[in-house]
């Protein structure tokens, strides 16, 4: 009962677990692969937008199983995100979807563009 009191305040315990676990993991690796996924989970957070902490942590911890998986086989990091790492973060973000924070003011936005239509008809 307090976990659920306490979890609808300051969110799912089990997530901040699981993102403390994956902050472990991007530690551990060896350079570069630490630095490029640092630089890839900062990107994301700037511009992922979830809100969505159960396909934000899927969203992490894929990124976290292709930085290990580069380190073990050896893989450079330009062979990964390529000539453009703006893409390359952008292009695996869109692969989650989940709730973002812009999806209120699409809505908003809509209705408005509704509404002013409808006015006109």
């Amino acid at each position: 009962m307090a976990n659920n009191w306490i979890e609808s305040l300051i969110g799912s315990l089990e997530q901040k677990k699981q993102y403390k676990q994956y902050k472990a993991r991007i530690a551990a690796l060896p350079a570069p692969y630490a630095e490029a996924a640092k630089a890839l989970d900062r990107y994301l957070m700037y511009t992922g937008g979830l809100t969505d902490g159960e396909t934000m942590m899927t969203m992490l911890g894929d990124s976290a199983d292709l930085w290990e998986r580069a380190a073990v086989d050896g893989t450079p990091v330009r062979d990964i995100v390529g000539d453009d790492p703006v893409e390359f973060a952008e292009s695996f973000a869109a692969a989650y979807s989940g709730k973002q924070w812009i999806d209120k003011e699409r809505k908003r936005f809509t209705k408005a563009i509704d509404d002013a239509a409808d006015s006109q008809a």
